[in-house]
């Protein structure tokens, strides 16, 4: 097998019931492509059959696909997961996707062309079709995150907190090394600080659909208030300083 091009971290916590079929689904779509791909699995210590499912599926695809897997022995939250995937990527660009698939991978190519046209960074810029329900709150709550984002944080990304990010991994390593944040708040430090670092960064319109009943990790009150403490605690340590010494040297 030829070295990966693009690598794809598939960052997984209790997975089991969807599993086979988002991977079948993102296999799918990158057999279709003229890259080379690796997909990493990194199991976040899940508490269901993800982990022999992760084996399973390594087991039926690895004669002709490049895969590789790491299984944390304590949970580390989304980011830290993320984080591990990266590190052990071989390929020239690296990314990864909720592996629930609640945005298709048939958007990883107009990533991937991004990247090498020029961009360090594409992202998702989510779109969601409003129906009565759970979408019209996902919404409102993603729209909230967005404008105290760039409220606080002074910048001009719309949607920091996606999970479908791809990088030039030469650019997104020593920007990652800085990064503290192991758990939701990774996706927006980690652009954050790209930004600041003067990253090339696009926000690609997606289409956000959900196609898999999944019950949510996300613990609404208790990590919106987790989100607007990191909000706040990185501005000040992070951005009030920045100021601070750029008006030192003006």
């Amino acid at each position: 097998m030829s070295a990966p091009y693009v690598s794809i971290v598939i960052a997984c916590y209790n997975e089991s019931p969807h599993l086979k079929w988002s991977i079948g689904e993102i296999i799918r779509v990158m057999d279709h492509t003229p890259y080379s791909y690796e997909l990493i699995f990194i199991d976040d210590c899940s508490q269901d059959d993800t982990r022999r499912l992760i084996q399973e599926l390594i087991g039926k695809y690895s004669h002709d696909h490049n895969m590789q897997s790491l299984f944390h022995e304590k949970n580390t939250g989304r980011g830290g997961a993320v984080n591990d995937g990266i590190k052990l990527a071989k390929g020239i660009i690296v990314g990864f996707l909720d592996v629930d698939l609640i945005i298709h991978p048939h958007y990883i190519p107009a990533m991937v062309w991004a990247v090498e046209d020029g961009y360090d960074i594409a992202t998702a810029l989510r779109i969601y079709p409003l129906k009565i329900g759970e979408n019209i709150f996902r919404h409102i709550l993603s729209c909230g995150y967005r404008f105290l984002t760039k409220l606080f944080l002074k910048n001009r990304l719309y949607d920091t907190e996606t999970g479908f990010k791809f990088f030039r991994r030469d650019k997104i390593i020593p920007v990652l090394k800085t990064v503290e944040d192991k758990g939701w708040f990774w996706d927006t430090e980690i652009m954050l600080r790209s930004y600041y670092n003067n990253l090339k960064i696009i926000e690609i319109p997606c289409l956000e659909i959900k196609k898999i009943k999944k019950k949510s990790t996300v613990r609404i009150f208790r990590d919106t208030l987790d989100y607007l403490i990191k909000v706040w605690k990185f501005k000040r340590d992070y951005i009030d300083k920045m100021e601070k010494t750029h008006e030192s040297y003006k």
